[in-house]
């Protein structure tokens, strides 16, 4: 079941939510199983660079169906290089985006730029539990 635009608010809410509880600003990114953006939110102040991270994190996590930080140690290896080349280089093999599965299929993927790695990863965490 694809990922629907009321969900995918959910999770831009959960995961704002939590970025203001951390006190940080936050850019944050739900993508569908192909990796093409349904959602995304940019909290006011937050760096403009997080933009292209979210959405990097996100696309390299819903393709790989696992955290996109699981991917930094192989981010250079030729085969993961490959497949980012081949997709158009718009992946990010660093913490901060989760799948999101359902019946232990990938549906979709949330990516968050703006804190440090782990705040990232958890504010992505706190978005998919409004699911």
């Amino acid at each position: 079941m694809a990922i629907t635009l009321a969900e995918a608010n959910r999770i831009l809410e959960g995961a704002v939510a939590h970025a203001q509880e951390l006190n940080i600003k936050i850019n944050v990114a739900v993508c569908d199983a192909g990796g093409r953006l349904i959602a995304f939110n940019r909290m006011d102040g937050a760096i403009w660079g997080g933009v292209y991270g979210s959405q990097g994190k996100a696309v390299a996590s819903a393709g790989f169906g696992r955290p996109s930080g699981e991917l930094a140690e192989r981010a250079g290896t030729p085969t993961l290089s490959g497949i980012r080349e081949a997709e158009g280089g718009h992946m990010i093999m660093g913490q901060g985006g989760l799948p999101i599965l359902r019946n232990g299929v990938v549906d979709g993927a949330v990516g968050v730029g703006g804190g440090t790695s782990q705040q990232d990863e958890d504010c992505s965490k706190a978005g998919i539990a409004k699911l």
